[in-house]
């Protein structure tokens, strides 16, 4: 039998005693990790709770929503830091946020993959990509801070719908430039980015007339005024695509944009499903209040949607750069994304001047 000196007990009671040090700091260390969001909670500033739908006003309710409604007259603050509260508008405000930022790392691997510069060629390039970022960063401050008041909800609201229509004419000149194939380009060339132009901003003026003329319980009329004038632009903006992925699959379809571009498609169609229609929050009254309704549903698909797009106008530019080059002047190509910007102005003009009306009434009814 081993006789332990006196010397080696202490060593290795000492270096029990460093263990078991060791392991309580573990524990430490795990406990705090278990209160790590707690404390984070406590970290922001204290904000109100949640609410049911008969303590905001009419403006604000949702069908089928009866709760997770945030206060309003609260501090900026307070709707700011609601990013990080649960509440019946902050996955619509994340889908969003992920997917421009998902969008803009996905754009600068591509850039420094291609070497891509600001040049004739890449210029509708960068306003597609503007506008999806436009898009999404005015959906998740819509949905983030429409709640401040009645004039800043219509106000929001009425920027979203700006930027709806920037990313019509957007998708429509990348699809213009890149994607369509020469059979629909013989026949459309002439006037569809005019045509486009058209229909973005007459879906931004539908969208933002149908929020300023209809009041809750809103009538049929108002999902026509928004419907139709957006669903016109989603018909002409994707023909170019939609006759390109129909030839190509009628064909034995291998190219892998035309795949991006059919699953372009498909996840808009459900999204505007979705957009339609309160399902399920329908069959399933206060049961989807936080997640699970059908404008987060919408949300999710046409991020995802966009981010298919994305993937299959990056393999176009760099797989059909002959065909641009054939095809279209320096000229023609600086005029027709000009007149991007010209849209952007004329449709936050008739956002602006739809404001101004509403900010009178509103006026009028305070006093």
């Amino acid at each position: 039998m081993k006789i332990w000196d006196p010397q080696d007990l202490a060593k290795h009671f000492g270096t029990m005693t460093a263990i078991l040090e060791r392991i309580s700091t573990l524990s430490v260390s795990g406990q705090q990790l278990r209160r790590l969001p707690k404390l984070l909670e406590e970290g922001f500033p204290k904000m109100p709770g949640t609410v049911k739908e008969s303590d905001v006003p009419q403006l604000f309710r949702e069908p089928y929503i009866q709760a997770g409604y945030r206060p309003t007259g609260q501090h900026w603050r307070y709707y700011f830091f609601s990013l990080f509260q649960k509440h019946n508008e902050v996955v619509n405000v994340w889908t969003h946020l992920l997917a421009a930022l998902a969008v803009l790392l996905r754009f600068n691997v591509f850039a420094e993959a291609e070497e891509l510069s600001l040049e004739v060629q890449s210029l509708p390039l960068f306003l597609f990509v503007l506008s999806s970022v436009t898009y999404l960063t005015c959906s998740l401050l819509a949905h983030l801070l429409q709640s401040k008041s009645e004039m800043f909800h219509y106000t929001f609201y009425f920027v979203d719908y700006v930027g709806v229509s920037v990313y019509q004419y957007g998708s429509a000149l990348a699809h213009f430039y890149y994607s369509s194939d020469q059979a629909w380009y013989d026949k459309f060339w002439l006037f569809f980015l005019p045509a486009a132009a058209f229909c973005g901003w007459l879906s931004c003026a539908g969208c933002c007339y149908a929020k300023y003329r209809y009041r809750r319980p809103y009538p049929i009329m108002r999902k026509v005024c928004q419907v139709i004038p957006a669903g016109l632009a989603f018909v002409l903006d994707i023909s170019p695509v939609a006759h390109r992925v129909v030839m190509c699959h009628l064909e034995g379809c291998e190219e892998t944009a035309a795949w991006y571009h059919t699953f372009q498609i498909l996840f808009f169609l459900v999204s505007a499903y979705f957009f339609s229609c309160p399902v399920p929050e329908k069959y399933f009254p206060g049961s989807c209040d936080i997640v699970g309704h059908a404008h987060q549903i919408f949300h999710a698909f046409l991020a995802i949607c966009t981010l298919s797009q994305q993937e299959a106008i990056f393999l176009d530019y760099k797989n059909r750069q002959d065909i641009f080059r054939r095809r279209h002047g320096p000229l023609s190509v600086i005029l027709s994304c000009g007149s991007f910007f010209g849209l952007v102005a004329c449709s936050a003009v008739t956002a602006h001047l739809l404001q101004r009306r509403i900010r009178v009434e509103l006026t009028i009814k305070e006093s």
